[in-house]
Formats: structure tokens, sequence, C-alpha cells
């Protein structure tokens, strides 16, 4: 499972904002200008470098301004049904989100993979479990794609940030020699074999309330990668399914998604996509 943000949006309470809501609060912030959304021309993540960039403070953390607005996010019934079916099938879970909602309802620790070269910066070994995993693929945990709550330093919000994981990840995939993930070797022997990236490319792969737009460059481009890697070991290849409700997706958004291999599935409502269907399934 891959979870995006709309999990947190479903059924929220009150004054629970969208991204967009918190990164124009920090504009408002730290700028003169007042903006009332996000203004055409300029991506998410290209607002929030516009937005370090225009800022005159020299004293702030926008990463750790960001974190801050999480605070107070609990989980619902709908977290706790979902992590319990990805408990139950031994499915892995990774998240775009920063919060910690999801291990909080499942009662998780955090355990580090290659604590000897952890990084709090890219945190990509780490993850929520109740106990040491062995097998990244195999094994439920959560994962945190674009950073950790409690590692503000982690957290991937502006395209600068999104370059930096991306070139990380290209490290890991075709660099290294026999370690790379495109070596025709064993791709259980490779670099990245304790990070997320592992479930990416050894995974069928379900997305869930992630909008998947231009302004997720790193997940898109790991995706395009993905479909790559299973051209070159068609033996290899996985599934992928996208599954939305609410508005039609936009015909470059299924042309982008069909070519990288996912199938399209949308439900009738929110409540048939969060609701109590996970509990019996």
């Amino acid at each position: 499972m891959i979870i995006g943000n709309g999990i947190n949006r479903y059924n929220s309470d009150s004054g629970l904002n969208s991204w967009d809501a918190m990164l124009l609060d920090l504009w408002i912030k730290h700028t003169d200008d007042d903006p009332k959304d996000i203004p055409l021309g300029i991506s998410l993540t290209e607002f929030y470098d516009a937005l370090d960039l225009s800022s005159t403070s020299k004293t702030k953390n926008l990463q750790k301004e960001f974190c801050d607005f999480l605070v107070g996010w609990n989980a619902k019934t709908h977290h706790q049904t979902m992590m319990a079916w990805a408990k139950r099938h031994s499915a892995p879970v990774l998240t775009t989100n920063f919060d910690e909602t999801l291990s909080d309802c499942a009662a998780l620790e955090l355990h580090h993979a290659d604590a000897v070269r952890f990084t709090d910066f890219y945190p990509w070994a780490s993850y929520f479990a109740a106990g040491e995993i062995k097998n990244p693929a195999q094994e439920f945990a959560i994962w945190h794609i674009n950073g950790i709550k409690r590692y503000s330093r982690s957290i991937r919000l502006g395209l600068s940030h999104y370059m930096g994981s991306v070139e990380r990840a290209r490290t890991l995939i075709h660099k290294g020699g026999e370690g790379r993930l495109f070596a025709d070797a064993k791709h259980g022997k490779w670099n990245g074999r304790d990070t997320w990236l592992h479930i990416i490319f050894n995974n069928d792969l379900l997305f869930i309330g992630l909008g998947l737009d231009t302004s997720e460059i790193f997940l898109r481009w790991l995706l395009i990668e993905r479909a790559k890697y299973f051209k070159t070991f068609p033996e290899r290849a996985k599934k992928a399914w996208y599954v939305h409700a609410g508005r039609d997706l936009s015909q470059g958004q299924t042309i982008f998604l069909k070519s990288v291999g996912c199938e399209i599935i949308k439900e009738e409502s929110y409540d048939a996509l969060y609701g109590n269907s996970w509990s019996v399934l």
C-alpha cells in the first residue's frame, strides 16, 4: 500500500488542512504577499522553494514549522482498519505523509535497518514495526517516503528536496557494480534492499489517497524507473493499481499512470474508498 494525505483528509476534524493550505500559511507568515491559493503556473514543490527564496527571515526553519502543523493529528477508525488489513496480509505500507498517525494507531516502534549508517536527513532504512523485520517486501511495516515528522531535516517539500532524493535513489539503482538494481544478478542483494525502495521494485503496489500529480516528481520518476526495470527483466514484473474517488483523472494523468503499468480503478465514493470494506477483505 502506498498511502497519501487523502487518508488524513477523509472525515477529518475541522481545521485539518491540506498541504496547500499549510504552505499558504507559511507564505503569509514569511512574506509580504497574501495569495488566496497556490497560483497557476507554479507547482506545489516549486511554491515551497519560492517561499524559501522569498523569505527575509534568517532564523526560519520551514521544515520544522511545517511539522508543527501536524501536531494533534489523530488516527480515525479508517486508519486503524486499513492498518489492520495490512497487518493481516503482511503487506508493507509506504506513505508520502510526514505524520506518524498510521504507526501510532498500530502501536508500532521505529527501527533502523542500518543503524550504523543512519542519517536523519534520509532515513530510508528506517521503518515502524512491532519488531525488527528481515525482508521489507514480505513483512508488515510502515515506511515514510518523503520524511518523518520527528526528523524535520528529512522532510521533502521543495523541488530541490525532490531532486536530492532522485539523485540518492539513482545512485542506489544504477551505480555500484553488481550491487545496482539493474545488474543481472540476484536482485534481492542489491544496494537498496534494506530501504523502502526495495518494496517499490519487488511488490505489487496499491495507491490510495495520493494525487500522484505533476508535483510528485520523485515518486513519478521512481514509477518510470520501475517500468523500465520490468521491461528489462519481464520475469520480475509486478502489478500496480491506482484507486481513487471523486472527480475523473485528467487525460495526462491517465496517460502517465497507464504508461507505468498502473490499472486505474475509480470507487463510487470516498466512503467506499476508506470505509468498512477493509475490515472484511
